[in-house]
């Protein structure tokens, strides 16, 4: 593997600019990604059905990339990054596969990072205050039954899909059917995928549903003053990682 500084040079990114993890992996500064000037192609890899050895879209992007790479052509690969449930599970890894790799693999599949442990608490703290909020009627009208807000993990739990909180009294919180969904697909994350800058993270954070009031007027996260929280914990993982496929593209 080359020095992860050295790939970010190649893509025009000066040292400054990259904040390195270790050798092979880094973090960019959300200054460096300049909005006007030449614009590239893009190639959308989607809607494609793995084969049973896992071969599917990261494979077929990893692959496209070294190909134009070996053609001369400078290529950027832009992953979503794996969650821990089929890293522990039959497909072993979310990073490619046979010779169309990411590098470093190990530290990629698990924590990487820490974007993915960022969105988790950034999520789970939401809905521990929407809880308190709907407890304490902080919002006119909103009861824990209006809740829709649910909570996360990394891992793929079947034991926790649905479950129902508030047992052991009340104040443990209300009694109410809820339930976890996987990490990479909190609101959250598509949000941080979308988002400009902090300031555009900001807003669009302030406007997740959370649940409903008794006459349906949406809660957001700016009714329930969780975005200010939301934003501490989500002040790093907004900027962009870089690595390397196994022949040094970006």
């Amino acid at each position: 593997m080359r020095p992860i500084t050295e790939v970010a040079e190649e893509l025009g990114l000066d040292r400054e600019s990259v904040i390195p993890y270790g050798r092979y992996k880094a973090k960019i500064e959300l200054s460096a990604i300049k909005s006007g000037g030449r614009r590239g192609k893009m190639i959308v890899v989607t809607g494609i059905t793995p084969t049973p050895a896992g071969e599917g879209k990261t494979i077929t992007t990893i692959g496209l990339t070294q190909s134009l790479g070996r053609l001369g052509k400078k290529v950027v690969a832009t992953l979503r990054e794996p969650s821990l449930g089929p890293i522990f599970g039959i497909k072993g890894g979310g990073t490619g596969g046979g010779k169309s790799l990411i590098q470093p693999q190990d530290e990629v599949n698990i924590h990487f990072t820490g974007d993915a442990h960022a969105v988790a608490s950034a999520h789970n703290l939401l809905a521990a205050l929407t809880d308190n909020a709907a407890q304490r009627g902080q919002v006119d009208g909103f009861r824990p039954g209006g809740i829709t807000w649910r909570r996360v993990m990394d891992v793929e739990d079947r034991a926790i899909r649905s479950i129902i909180t508030g047992v052991g009294g009340s104040s443990n919180a209300p009694l109410r059917e809820t339930g976890f969904d996987i990490v990479t697909a909190s609101e959250i994350m598509a949000i941080l995928a979308l988002s400009r800058d902090l300031e555009n993270l900001r807003e669009r954070i302030s406007r997740i549903v959370v649940g409903y009031t008794g006459d349906n007027k949406p809660v957001t996260a700016a009714d329930i003053n969780a975005v200010g929280s939301m934003m501490a914990l989500l002040r790093y993982a907004i900027q962009p990682n870089i690595v390397q496929t196994t022949e040094g593209q970006p």
